[in-house]
């Protein structure tokens, strides 16, 4: 089995920083492409950014220049760096990770539970 384990959401000023964290465990052999989606309150899911395993990154143009995905892969990990939030950052955040549990198996998609930030004055 494969666990994903976030951290770091909470409540924070406009203005503000926060760091989140997704940690993936279990079976896993290789991991590819990790990346951070969210959802707002009646809005629909929507790509924050992603980091593949080579390093490169892609960011929603809502975020660029305020926010940094970045990833651990000796500890399976990858973060977000958000800063200068904004109320319309408020959402629930999703980790995402492509990864093959075995050598010859296919990649398969896993999800994190989401952790809330609300950004607030």
């Amino acid at each position: 089995q494969v666990q994903l384990v976030e951290s770091g959401g909470g409540l924070v000023q406009p203005g503000g920083s926060l760091r989140l964290s997704c940690a993936a465990s279990g079976t896993i052999f290789s991991i590819n492409a990790m990346g951070w989606y969210r959802q707002a309150p009646g809005k629909e899911r929507e790509l924050v950014a992603v980091i593949t395993s080579s390093g490169s990154t892609n960011y929603a143009d809502s975020v660029k220049g305020r926010f940094t995905i970045s990833r651990d892969n000796a500890k399976n990990t990858v973060y977000l760096q958000m800063n200068s939030l904004k109320p319309e950052d408020t959402a629930v955040y999703v980790c995402h990770v492509m990864l093959k549990k075995w050598r010859f198996s296919l990649s398969e998609a896993y999800w994190g539970k989401g952790t809330l930030v609300t950004v607030s004055s």
